[in-house]
């Protein structure tokens, strides 16, 4: 049996007391303040008032460059089952079970509190270790591990990492040509995201219906250039739909887009007994509604498992540094190394070999548009 690890990790501030005292008036009034004296240390066991770090048992993590926390907890293998969480809604999490039972499970206060740079801790797609609570019904349980997670998308959430759903095998763009209008700004922001994730992405325009696809053939062409898949989809006509399923058959799939162009449609159109609530675009705005509210994994009669994301109106990259975007451009990144100077930027040094590119039409002026976006918007 392998010798169980103690390991120091560090804890969320909250774990301490707080920061600044509101009731200083009151402890005057009631008791004064000359028997008090201010913590000037703490205990070297580490749990003292100021301490924010604690000895726990489990094993550190093996990859770090895998979105998760730094450590594995221990957990009683005789108690604790694998699971896989299907949705997280507020402080519970609807997890499945090997024989696919569901379970409403709360998670460990261990694991809340552990300090980490997510947002959330469980994540939809997150491959778990849970105690069931027994005599219950609903049945429910405590989640008590996190499994290393692989294929994560995430983005960057007021400072912090927003994990939108890991372990999937690709990542599905959906847009529309019309209503609401096409924002190509927003899938080269998602195809940098699927690039730093490892995860193929394929780009699916919706609604066709109300746009000539001949006009979108420019388009098309620039992301097929570099490799993507690119579809051309209507919910409401079927068009495209078998080659969509075809996709999505056997795999673990995520999609991803703005509201209101269709995602929880098109599902619905490939497996209707999913039954998405689906809602028409605002006719004022010409935005979606935000009819999906939480990342959510659904089993698919063709097989495989499909992730039905809310809707997105800003992404802003997480953990991406200025010197790497250009290597998640595939269409830029054979013209990086031919440039003068070793730290080029690409965007106001010359000569460069990417602006000259540019210039001669061998890469897309809007794609180095958008290069040039997310360089400089401050969304890195």
């Amino acid at each position: 049996m392998a010798k169980k690890q103690k390991i120091r990790a560090d804890f969320r501030k909250n774990r301490a007391i707080r920061a600044r005292r509101t009731n200083w008036t009151r402890g005057f009034e009631q008791h004064g303040f000359e028997d008090e004296a201010p913590a000037l240390g703490e205990r070297v066991s580490g749990k003292g008032e100021l301490s924010r770090r604690r000895t726990i048992v489990g094993d550190p993590a093996d990859d770090h460059e895998q979105p998760g926390l730094d450590v594995q907890l221990d957990v009683d293998p005789q108690r604790c089952h694998p699971g896989r969480v299907l949705a997280v809604k507020g402080l519970i999490s609807s997890v499945a079970d090997e024989q696919g039972e569901v379970f409403r499970c709360a998670t460990r206060r261990l694991l809340k509190t552990l300090a980490t740079d997510q947002r959330h801790v469980v994540v939809a797609g997150d491959r778990v270790m849970f105690r069931p609570v027994e005599h219950t019904h609903p049945k429910e349980g405590i989640i008590e591990r996190i499994e290393p997670r692989r294929g994560c998308i995430s983005r960057a959430s007021r400072g912090r990492q927003h994990i939108i759903v890991s372990n999937v095998d690709q990542l599905l763009i959906v847009t529309s040509a019309a209503e609401p209008r096409l924002k190509p700004n927003l899938i080269d922001r998602l195809l940098v995201a699927g690039e730093t994730a490892g995860l193929p992405a394929i780009v699916a325009i919706n609604k066709i219906d109300l746009f000539d696809p001949a006009d979108l053939q420019p388009l098309v062409g620039v992301y097929s250039q570099m490799g993507y898949q690119v579809l051309l989809l209507s919910a409401k006509t079927g068009f495209g739909l078998e080659r969509f399923r075809r996709i999505l058959a056997g795999k673990e799939s995520v999609v991803a887009g703005q509201s209101g162009v269709g995602k929880s449609s098109l599902l619905n159109a490939v497996d209707p007994v999913l039954r998405l609530r689906v809602e028409a675009v605002s006719s004022e705005t010409e935005k979606g509604r935000h009819t999906t509210t939480t990342a959510e994994l659904l089993p698919l009669a063709c097989g495989g498992w499909v992730v039905d994301t809310p809707g997105i109106r800003q992404f802003e990259l997480w953990d991406v540094t200025p010197e790497e975007v250009p290597g998640f451009f595939r269409d830029l990144r054979p013209y990086v190394s031919l440039c003068r100077f070793p730290d080029c930027t690409h965007t106001h040094e010359d000569p460069c070999a990417v602006k000259d590119a540019v210039a001669d039409g061998r890469i897309d002026e809007r794609r180095y548009e958008s290069y040039c976006h997310i360089l400089n918007d401050g969304g890195l």
